[in-house]
C-alpha cells in the first residue's frame, strides 16, 4: 500500500516536516506499507490557463503532471500541516488546487485522507485542519473520524532526536496513523 504524505510547510527544519518524518516511520512500521513525502515546494502557483485547452500558449507544467500522477497512484494521503493566520498555508491550498484539475481526472477523488495539524499555540492547528477538511470535502475523500489530531504547543513535542515526544503523544499519533492505514486498506479492497 502506498501512502503519500504532504507537508504543509516549505521550511526544511519545520515542525510539520519533523512530525511528517516520524509519521512516515509510523506508517512504514506496518507490514506492506510504503510511505513517502511528496514535495509541493516546486509546484507553480495554480493557474487554470495551464489546464484550459483553449489556451495553447501555456502548456501544463511537468510539476503539475508529476504531482497529479503521484497522488493518483497512492492508496491514501496524509497531510501534516501547520496553521498560518488561522487557515492552511498557501502551499497546501496550492497543492489542493493543482490536484483538483482537470475536472475530468481529479487526483484527490475518493482518496482516503488523514490530517495531522499542529501549532505552537494551544489550539493545535484547529483552524487549518477545519479549512483543509472543507477544501477536501468537495472530492468525496473518506477520512478518519474521532479523535482528530491537533498538536498544540508543538514546539515542545519535538525531542532532540527530531521525533515526537512524550510517549503518550507518540501513542496518540500512532493510533491515528493506524486508523488511517486501516481506512486506506479497506478502501483499496473495495
Amino acid at each position: 500500500m502506498k501512502i503519500a504524505i504532504i507537508v504543509g510547510s516549505l521550511r526544511r527544519g519545520s515542525i510539520a516536516r519533523k512530525i511528517a518524518v516520524h509519521a512516515r516511520e509510523m506508517c512504514e512500521s506496518s507490514p506492506g506499507v510504503e510511505a513517502s513525502i511528496v514535495e509541493i515546494r516546486d509546484l507553480p502557483l495554480y493557474d487554470f490557463d495551464y489546464d484550459d485547452p483553449a489556451v495553447a500558449d501555456k502548456p501544463t507544467p511537468k510539476e503539475y503532471t508529476q504531482f497529479r500522477e503521484t497522488i493518483k497512484a497512492c492508496d491514501g494521503v496524509l497531510f501534516v500541516t501547520s496553521e498560518n493566520n488561522r487557515t492552511i498555508p498557501a502551499c497546501v491550498k496550492n497543492a489542493v488546487d493543482v490536484g483538483s484539475k482537470p475536472n475530468s481526472d481529479v487526483a484527490w477523488k475518493n482518496k482516503p485522507v488523514g490530517i495531522i495539524s499542529h501549532s505552537v499555540g494551544r489550539m493545535g492547528g484547529y483552524s487549518s485542519q477545519k479549512n483543509l477538511r472543507l477544501a477536501l470535502s468537495y472530492f468525496d475523500m473518506p477520512t478518519v473520524g474521532q479523535p482528530e489530531v491537533f498538536l498544540g504547543q508543538s514546539d515542545t513535542l519535538i525531542g532532540s532526536d527530531d521525533k515526537l515526544q512524550p510517549e503518550k503523544t507518540v501513542a496518540f499519533v500512532q493510533d491515528y496513523v493506524d486508523r488511517f492505514l486501516a481506512l486506506a486498506a479497506q478502501h483499496k479492497k473495495a
